[in-house]
């Protein structure tokens, strides 16, 4: 994505968090532009300092890409249940860090000490228990390979941390374009 696409991802995101933070209904954003119609998966990221305030996404699509980033920015700013009791408020709006990652399609791998930290997210699945970690996570954390995967299938996926191990747990790997901006500066 180029400068300007990016830009106007991150003008949507913001406005859209800052229409329902404030009990507004947010516009219907819409693009000619074919990247911003693509269909992708995206995750909405928002932190207020080094506070998380909210992640939600999706791996695929069915919609373009800028709507996809309005509804992920819905959901991160009301829906994440770790923050349903403490919600973001107006007066933090402009503390708030917004970033906006833009996933590839899943891979799945036989392999999963193949994936490269801070290139690769992954997402581990085993029956019905998942969850997943965005590449970015790994650079944060300082985590080595072990500790990522391990992480993922026990904080996120309600797993063993070696359920990883298991053929029988699928582990996905996936790379994400990562941008982002201290909403103010939006």
């Amino acid at each position: 994505m180029n400068q300007d696409q990016r830009m106007t991802l991150l003008r949507v995101a913001k406005s859209t968090v800052e229409a329902v933070v404030c009990g507004r209904k947010p516009s219907r954003p819409q693009s000619d532009d074919p990247d911003l119609n693509a269909h992708c998966g995206c995750f909405v990221t928002l932190k207020n300092g080094q506070a998380l305030r909210g992640c939600i996404g999706q791996f695929t699509s069915r919609r373009p890409l800028i709507e996809l980033v309005a509804e992920m920015a819905t959901a991160s700013a009301t829906s994440d249940p770790r923050f349903l009791d403490h919600p973001i408020r107006p007066k933090e709006l402009n503390e708030l860090d917004i970033e906006i990652s833009v996933l590839s399609p899943l891979q799945r791998t036989d392999d999963p000490l193949s994936l490269e930290l801070g290139v690769h997210g992954i997402y581990i699945k085993r029956g019905y228990a998942s969850g997943c970690f965005l590449p970015q996570v790994a650079t944060e954390t300082g985590w080595n390979k072990e500790q990522f995967l391990s992480c993922c299938c026990s904080h996120k996926a309600g797993l063993a941390p070696n359920a990883w191990e298991d053929q029988k747990t699928e582990v996905y790997l996936f790379t994400a374009e990562v941008f982002g901006a201290l909403l103010s500066e939006v």
